[in-house]
């Protein structure tokens, strides 16, 4: 197993929990954090005993955003190089980008203060759930900078045009009671139950669906919000469902619900993905 120092990787039941472990600086996320991070999502995705990944952050912050220890250098992005051409690509974005092509379904147990980074981090999560005590910041106006980890492309989906450009432009904090009220996290708990949920949630997907159900599931939701007609839609799942319903995950989901019992899928992600996954063109990044 891969030894982390800013991140803990604990498995359990099918279910994977990665906790930003750097509580004395609420969290903040530094260079070797991110690449942590990276490893953490890599290895869970390619795990095909992981069904669920659960996302959170130690002592009483999620995270504080990017450690502006050394400046305004902490914000500065990365340049990769593709084919000789050379590509600017901040931090936040890069991350999100991976959570957003996860196989596996992601819940954000945001345990406390969500600032920066640390908010725009849970955007891509599929299920998000919150502290009562949690307060997020997308602070970029109050920085002197935008905002990244692509989270013009996310906010506005999450929680609306309006909603996201107040929070935005203003850059103010915004209490968990307000963050539910807009739809940013789907429920609150007192801060020593919010793990307890996370789990509920998180056994519930497990023990009663499919693995390979649900990964094509969230990846269809998510792209479908790119889609300009629901046409594309249709193509997309006429193709998926014309497989899947030849499979053996089909023929169990029927032969249960037909005999009254608990499900028995068998299915493995990534190994089981459709042969004609991903139904769509990837972009490079």
């Amino acid at each position: 197993m891969v030894q982390f120092s800013f991140i803990k990787y604990e498995v359990c039941d099918g279910v994977v929990v990665i906790t930003l472990n750097r509580p004395d600086q609420l969290n903040s996320i530094n260079n070797e954090m991110t690449s942590q991070l990276f490893c953490a999502l890599d290895l869970a995705d390619a795990d095909s005993d992981v069904r669920v990944v659960i996302l959170t952050g130690a002592g009483r912050g999620f995270c504080a955003g990017a450690d502006l220890s050394d400046g305004p250098e902490a914000f500065t992005p990365a340049t990769e190089f593709h084919n000789g051409v050379a590509t600017i690509r901040d931090t936040g974005g890069r991350l999100n980008l991976r959570i957003f092509d996860m196989t596996k379904p992601t819940i954000a147990a945001i345990n406390g203060a969500s600032v920066g980074l640390g908010a725009t981090l849970t955007l891509p999560c599929d299920i998000r759930i919150a502290s009562t005590t949690a307060k997020f910041g997308f602070v970029f106006s109050r920085r002197g900078i935008v905002t990244e980890g692509c989270s013009s492309w996310f906010l506005p989906r999450v929680v609306g045009i309006s909603t996201a450009l107040k929070w935005t432009l203003s850059g103010s904090l915004v209490s968990a009671d307000d963050a539910l009220v807009a739809g940013l996290v789907s429920a609150l708990y007192d801060p020593e139950d919010l793990m307890a949920a996370a789990h509920a949630i998180a056994e519930e997907l497990v023990t009663k669906t499919s693995p390979l159900a649900i990964s094509l599931i969230r990846q269809l939701l998510w792209r479908g919000l790119t889609e300009a007609h629901p046409m594309d839609s249709h193509r997309y799942e006429s193709a998926l469902i014309a497989e899947m319903t030849v499979g053996p995950e089909a023929l169990e989901g029927v032969e249960s619900f037909l005999e009254k019992r608990p499900s028995h899928f068998t299915s493995l992600v990534p190994n089981d993905l459709p042969v004609n996954w991903p139904p769509w063109k990837t972009p490079t990044f």
